[in-house]
């Protein structure tokens, strides 16, 4: 079974810092682009960081851009995600997400992931 497994959500005071990780497994990792995306409640998910195979290039939206670092690590089939000055409106559920096209992980500013092909169950982020 292919399964992602987010952790490292948690409460925070604005302007504070979290780091959150996702371990893949039952798949061949290396194959895949990684995203993350958020969803607050009432509000349509989003993307927010993604990194390619090769981790050589990333992806992200305007508004984590400078904050936000993505990062994996294809021996440890690992993704991360550091988000740094947080804000109250980073407030959601973060999920992490796996996708084959690099295309749809260069276009996670605009994406929703409804083409990502597998997910994780999210951690909460809170932003006070």
């Amino acid at each position: 079974d292919v399964q992602l497994v987010e952790s490292g959500g948690g409460s925070v005071q604005a302007g504070g810092s979290l780091r959150l990780s996702c371990a893949v497994s039952g798949y061949t990792y290396s194959h895949y682009c990684m995203g993350w995306f958020r969803q607050a409640p009432g509000k349509e998910r989003e993307g927010v960081a993604a990194i390619s195979t090769g981790a050589d290039t990333t992806y992200y939206s305007d508004s984590v851009k400078g904050r936000f670092t993505i990062s994996r690590d294809n021996a440890k089939n690992t993704v991360a995600l550091q988000m740094n000055s947080l804000k109250p409106e980073d407030t959601a559920m973060y999920y992490c997400a796996a996708e084959t096209s690099t295309f749809l992980c260069a276009q996670i500013a605009t994406s929703t992931g409804a083409e990502f092909k597998y997910w994780g169950r999210g951690t909460q982020v809170t932003v006070s």
